[in-house]
């Protein structure tokens, strides 16, 4: 177990550095229309700013690729979290390692909210500079990461600084993160369903391969699909699908008969002769695809079939669309799975979503997160974890 920000003594006066995930989208007037993440952010910063410390936040935004890039400031940050924490929140745009950042920091009273800009503004970021996070250390007494959605990346403000700056510890999103998470994985409440849907086998060989030891059942959906219908040697016309990924697709099958794992891939599949919202449609067997057509979403069959398995569950991790749920004619099947999945959470199921587009898939269906025991804001991060990787942001930080 970790320290978390409610293991410290007193924090009274201490400057703190906060590495959060401010990583918000932006419309072209620089607004910003998802502000999940900052909010997400709240408890910690509320925590600290309650009990005397001076916080100091850093976060990155976008790809600026290590310049200085308008289109990436933070400066619209920090004026949606100043209505958030109902105070003042200074942006310091001054470059870190200079005079002028350190006065402004040594003035800040008990209490008070400063965010720096973008750190991938620096080159040495993503490189995970130690100069660079000797620089973010000297600012502060303390540093707390609560940036669970970059936890999965070793840079200079997640990992680097630890190495300069102690005690480190989690926040209390940070901490939430790796207890649902770790819960899944430990002792998990049974039955224990999967639901893995995304594109690419490719990016979720590792979460397959983990979870087969230790989920009762795995439901394989969207663009995967029919990789694994390929692969026991059906056609699946335009579909898309990983030629180089059949074996993999092949091996997970013989896994799951041999660990008594309920491997389920759609048997009825909607098709379109276009990817796109204008498209003729109709239900097929996933093994009888005809030529010209592509696979967009789980058939009506497929979707009772998973109603049943996730409503029979105790525990639900759910990962990636089932279909191309971005186009509304081809939404169904992703829609019936949040739906599901919010059914059985209200039952009582402990359910953890994570992964962009599943969560962008339930703003679009106007489901609130509440719905759900926990949605993860880490994508990438979330993945590595339930492949039992080690987070090097996780790991730099002390232990209990």
């Amino acid at each position: 177990m970790k320290k978390t920000v409610k293991d410290l003594a007193d924090i009274k006066g201490k400057k703190a550095l906060v590495r959060v995930d401010f990583n918000v989208p932006l419309d072209e007037n620089k607004n910003i229309t998802d502000d999940t993440r900052i909010k997400a952010a709240l408890p910690t910063i509320n925590y600290l700013k309650d009990n005397g410390a001076k916080i100091i936040l850093v976060s990155h935004l976008g790809r600026p690729k290590g310049q200085v890039n308008e289109k990436y400031s933070l400066a619209p940050v920090a004026k949606r979290l100043s209505e958030l924490v109902n105070a003042p929140v200074e942006f310091l745009h001054e470059p870190v390692g200079s005079v002028e950042l350190k006065e402004k920091v040594n003035v800040l009273k008990d209490g008070e909210v400063a965010i720096l800009e973008n750190i991938r503004f620096y080159p040495g970021e993503e490189k995970n500079d130690p100069e660079l996070a000797k620089q973010l250390a000297e600012l502060a007494d303390i540093y707390v990461n609560d940036a669970f959605g970059a936890a999965h990346r070793a840079h200079s403000s997640t990992e680097g600084v630890t190495k300069h700056l102690h005690p480190s510890v989690s926040g209390l999103l940070m901490e939430k993160e790796l207890t649902m998470l770790g819960s899944l994985l430990e002792n998990p409440k049974r039955p224990f369903i999967a639901i893995i849907g995304g594109s690419k086998v490719s990016t979720k060989i590792g979460v397959l391969e983990n979870l087969m030891d230790k989920v009762d059942t795995l439901i394989v959906g969207g663009g995967m699909t029919y990789t694994f219908v390929k692969a026991q040697g059906y056609s699946v016309g335009n579909s898309i699908v990983e030629d180089d990924k059949l074996d993999i697709a092949r091996h997970l099958m013989e896994k799951a008969k041999e660990k008594n794992v309920g491997l389920v891939v759609a048997k009825d599949v909607v098709i379109a002769d276009q990817f796109s919202n204008e498209a003729n449609t109709k239900v097929v067997l996933s093994t009888e695809i005809p030529d010209g057509w592509e696979g967009v979403d789980m058939g009506p069959d497929s979707r009772e079939r998973a109603r049943e398995i996730i409503l029979g569950a105790q525990t639900i991790l759910w990962n990636g669309p089932v279909g191309v749920f971005e186009m509304d004619k081809f939404e169904g099947g992703t829609k019936a799975i949040a739906q599901n999945v919010a059914d059985a959470t209200k039952h009582g199921a402990i359910s953890v979503l994570g992964g962009g587009d599943t969560v962008a898939a339930i703003e679009k269906f106007g489901i609130p997160a509440q719905s759900y025991s926990h949605v993860s804001t880490g994508g990438g991060a979330s993945l590595e974890f339930i492949e039992g990787k080690e987070l090097p942001g996780v790991a730099a930080l002390d232990n209990k």
